[in-house]
């Protein structure tokens, strides 16, 4: 079907050249289908600007792991939640060397952004629990089902931080750990005591094996919130 209007009144083209409505109304759906796609993709865009400041401060190898970063979030959201686990638990645990935040970043204790992290291509147990914490949840795992953890190593006899996940409330948690590199159930993992834990949307007290009892918002931890507040400036 046309729409039929004179060229004498309107000085348009002949009505031969004019499309169809229907094949205009097709167009008109497949643009608006792309321009969502790619708003979708855009919101895992990483700033040209920053990527330039990445490969300034970090050389091409601190750039190409957040490039990395940035193809694992977009490809990766129409997989299963465990193979989610699977894939950033893998990705984080290849791509960085573990080190010491008084030997990277001249200080006792510091939390790096996910994008700080994949920059230096190193940092210690908490920023690897946070950069899987914060890339799953941009691949859609629900935040109410993980849990950044603070526990003990019990071999090593020190701290250590590892990122759970929770299928359920009830269900015993998944261990992410940058320690040992397969994913195991907490009841498999002896080896770790947990004291506390958190997320974006609260602070627990730790229950053996389990979720443990809330006692607070997550923060109470400044070092969790100056962490936000720097990856809300996207600083390096």
């Amino acid at each position: 079907m046309y729409f039929r209007t004179s060229q004498r009144e309107t000085g348009a083209a002949p009505l031969i050249a004019r499309r169809p409505y229907v094949h205009r109304l097709k167009i008109a759906l497949l643009l608006s289908c792309l321009s969502y796609a790619l708003m979708a993709v855009a919101e895992l865009a990483i700033p040209v600007e920053l990527l330039g400041k990445i490969e300034r401060k970090f050389g091409n190898a601190g750039k190409a792991r957040v490039v990395q970063w940035q193809q694992l979030m977009t490809t990766g959201r129409t997989l299963s939640d465990q193979q989610k686990l699977e894939r950033v638990n893998d990705f984080f645990n290849q791509a960085i060397t573990f080190t010491e935040d008084i030997l990277l970043w001249h200080v006792n204790d510091y939390w790096a952004t996910p994008i700080e992290f994949l920059a230096q291509g190193a940092g210690d147990c908490e920023d690897y629990a946070i950069a899987k914490y914060f890339t799953l949840k941009e691949l859609g795992v629900a935040e109410q089902k993980m849990r950044i953890t603070y526990v003990k190593a019990i071999q090593l006899n020190q701290a250590h931080m590892v990122l759970t996940y929770f299928e359920t409330p009830r269900s015993v948690p998944m261990v992410l750990d940058n320690l040992k590199p397969v994913i195991l159930p907490a009841t498999a993992r002896n080896d770790l005591v947990p004291v506390y834990s958190f997320n974006g949307s609260g602070l627990w007290l730790a229950k053996a094996r389990g979720a443990g009892q809330q006692v607070g918002g997550s923060e109470r931890l400044s070092l969790w919130a100056d962490l936000t507040q720097r990856m809300m400036r996207n600083a390096l």
